[in-house]
């Protein structure tokens, strides 16, 4: 069937691309069919960032389109690496980092290592854990909103059986101190599982011969553990941080459906405060700026922990 098709797409060639197909060598036959592809990475991503760039120097506004666009050098740059506000929204970003990730890499190695020791219900129990990691962010912050609430919420009734607090005493979301504890909860509780799968396919990589040696050796299962499970299972910690990394660096739905940057400005996020800049008081110079910093920030801190984690995969 394969072959009649093929031999009809031949016969249906003409002579002359023909001829010029077959003249031509792998390299070109590679580059003809990579070509569309680099092109469309090109028009995607790279001309937007080249563009973007550009305008950071300037003082152009998108809802003055027709207003002359001035050549400003490094003053939106300046004016962003002096704005205290702006300094506030990078600590409530690093708090929120900080947190989220240690929170998921803890639990998320702890129940990757309590799944790796085979028992009934294993898979079940499994696909269970996952199933916050497969819902939108959307849907997951307008799930936790109506948790939250203070007179209906299951979470204040939760957390007033276990410590005799009254439930409509104090609201998560609404609380300038709570607030971004609140966020912590959510975006650990949806994204421990892809932490755990990684944890995971490290501890299944270890080869139990290993393991069987040192019991040979009469290592205990606590020296084990830190001197065999914890450096193999390293490297996958370190890549579950780079990828939880950079995503929650760039968090923006699952806070704004959450609290929308509030109470105040407490949990208002860079990537918030970007947003706001672009489309809501359209100062897109400005903007670019900012969001140019925020990429060498996040390359800058990546090329580093990158090469952090190759040194530890080559020991």
């Amino acid at each position: 069937m394969a072959d009649n098709t093929i031999d009809r797409i031949a016969k249906a060639t003409p002579p002359g691309l023909a001829k010029r197909v077959r003249g031509l060598s792998d390299r070109a036959i590679a580059w003809l069919f990579v070509g569309p592809s680099i092109l469309l990475l090109l028009a995607i991503n790279i001309f937007p960032l080249i563009w973007t760039i550009r305008l950071s120097f300037t003082n152009f506004r998108v809802n003055r389109f027709n207003a002359p666009i001035e050549f400003i050098g490094l003053r939106n740059y300046e004016r962003i690496l002096s704005d205290p506000d702006v300094w506030k929204t990078m600590q409530a970003t690093a708090h929120f980092l900080f947190w989220t990730i240690f929170l998921q890499v803890l639990i998320g190695f702890a129940l990757a290592y309590l799944i790796n020791k085979k028992f009934k219900g294993n898979d079940l129990w499994t696909t269970i854990i996952v199933l916050p990691m497969m819902l939108s962010p959307a849907v997951v912050g307008n799930f936790w909103t109506f948790l939250y609430q203070p007179q209906i919420g299951l979470f204040n009734y939760v957390v007033g059986f276990f410590s005799g607090i009254d439930p409509s005493s104090f609201s998560m979301i609404g609380s300038i101190h709570l607030a971004p504890w609140a966020i912590v909860i959510v975006d650990t509780w949806m994204w421990t599982p892809f932490v755990m799968l990684i944890c995971l396919a490290g501890l299944r990589s270890i080869p139990d011969s290993i393991y069987e040696a040192a019991e040979i050796d009469r290592a205990s299962k606590w020296r084990q553990f830190w001197t065999l499970t914890v450096p193999m299972v390293l490297p996958f910690l370190m890549l579950a941080v780079l990828f939880r990394g950079i995503e929650n660096f760039k968090m923006f739905d699952l806070v704004v459906q959450l609290t929308g940057g509030g109470p105040g400005s407490i949990t208002t996020l860079t990537s918030i405060d970007l947003k706001r800049e672009a489309f809501e008081k359209w100062r897109t110079g400005y903007a670019s700026a900012y969001a140019v910093i925020l990429f060498v920030t996040v390359f800058g801190m990546a090329s580093i922990y990158v090469k952090s984690l190759n040194k530890v995969k080559d020991r």
